[in-house]
């Protein structure tokens, strides 16, 4: 049986949906890589809300998502940007999000680090206000339990002269930590409100801001979060890093060869993509374990194409086919975002996201998936 899919063109194509997921085995911890899914939330589709208003959250199926990647062996990054920090879910959802996961992943043993950022912050701020929206965020996420991942803020970006205040900044903030934390550097292709980070629109300039905040507290800082699409550029950081500091890998682009590494290291990642790719990845990085870099390769680098489909340009909507193919992979029953975000992509966008990761084996239920994506079609005048 085929399934007519519309082209980039106008017209359509048929594609026969495979019949068999890809197989999973069973999760063994990781011994190589430290691995963490940033993950979606799954919004309340009955919920009466507008695009301003507060997010309206599912706490079950969004709960339910995170056990998913747990089972797989997969750390969970929350309240990150796939969780649609800043574009529909606010502070108020994100603080009741990292409470609600952090318990959550204390019950079943679950690895977890949870953004903290400034977004509490609505207007123009004052470094000191910058300062302290960023303690708050941080307490609750120490309080927690959880790792905390210091975010980039627009707030800050907003606020600060020069690579000064973010020195200053970040400084007190690691000094104040209790445990080492992520440092992570979102790009202004995931947020326009960014560019000029650490101080400077030149990312030579930038990245020397970044390590010299990082050389200045080795001891509280875990790792950085590199979300730049640049894997040369994140390679050089690597090498550049105190003893001890990890990289994770945020590049939706290269992650696959970042995370193979060569002979002067690797990095670990952390991934909005690993959260449609969960038991694949999870698959890859425990071949990677035994030592088997062309095998890891081997099951990795065909998902490459899915993900820059998905974060295509402008990148900070992939949030919208992430939500979409958790819905084709029966992980939630409908497909509605937080702030109404399913609009953000156009049909034939979907029509190719359903092909890449049907192909690739993604959906635990094929024939759920094709189903699924059948109603979508029909909803825009598509019949079958």
């Amino acid at each position: 049986m085929t399934i007519q899919l519309p082209d980039f063109q106008g017209g359509f194509r048929a594609y026969e949906p495979r019949t068999e997921p890809f197989a999973v085995k069973t999760a063994t911890p990781f011994t190589s890589r430290t691995v963490f899914s940033a993950a979606h939330v799954v919004a309340d589709p009955f919920a009466d809300t507008t695009p301003d208003a507060p997010a309206a959250v599912d706490w079950d199926a969004t709960l339910a998502f995170r056990r998913h990647l747990w089972s797989h062996g997969l750390g969970v990054a929350e309240a990150m940007d796939t969780a649609q920090r800043g574009m529909g879910l606010d502070w108020a959802g994100a603080a009741e999000l990292i409470r609600r996961s952090a318990a959550e992943a204390k019950s079943v043993g679950g690895l977890i680090a949870c953004g903290v950022g400034t977004d509490q912050l609505t207007g123009p701020a004052t470094l000191a206000e910058v300062r302290a929206a960023y303690e708050e965020q941080l307490a609750l996420v120490e309080a927690s339990g959880a790792q905390a991942i210091l975010m980039a803020s627009r707030a800050l970006a907003a606020a600060a002269k020069g690579p000064e205040d973010y020195l200053e900044v970040y400084g007190h903030l690691l000094r104040q930590a209790t445990e080492p934390v992520i440092l992570h550097w979102l790009g202004p292709m995931f947020d326009p409100a960014l560019e000029g980070y650490w101080g400077s629109s030149d990312l030579d300039a930038a990245t020397d801001v970044f390590l010299e905040v990082i050389a200045a507290h080795p001891d509280k800082v875990d790792g950085i979060k590199v979300s730049l699409l640049e894997a040369q550029r994140e390679i050089d950081i690597r090498r550049r890093l105190p003893q001890g500091v990890r990289c994770y890998t945020g590049d939706d682009f290269n992650y696959p060869e970042l995370i193979a590494g060569d002979e002067q290291g690797f990095s670990h990642a952390l991934l909005g993509i690993f959260d449609p790719l969960g038991p694949l990845a999870a698959e890859a990085v425990r071949v990677l374990d035994t030592g088997n870099t062309a095998g890891f390769r081997e099951l990795l680098d065909p998902t490459v194409e899915l993900s820059r489909h998905l974060f295509q340009t402008p990148t900070r909507f992939y949030k919208t086919g992430v939500v979409f193919l958790a819905w084709l992979a029966g992980h939630q029953s409908h497909f509605t975002m937080v702030g109404g975000l399913q609009s953000a992509r156009s049909l034939p966008h979907f029509a190719r996201a359903y092909e890449l990761a049907d192909g690739l084996g993604l959906f635990p239920d094929p024939k759920l998936a094709e189903e699924r994506m059948k109603i979508l079609l029909s909803l825009y005048g598509v019949n079958q």
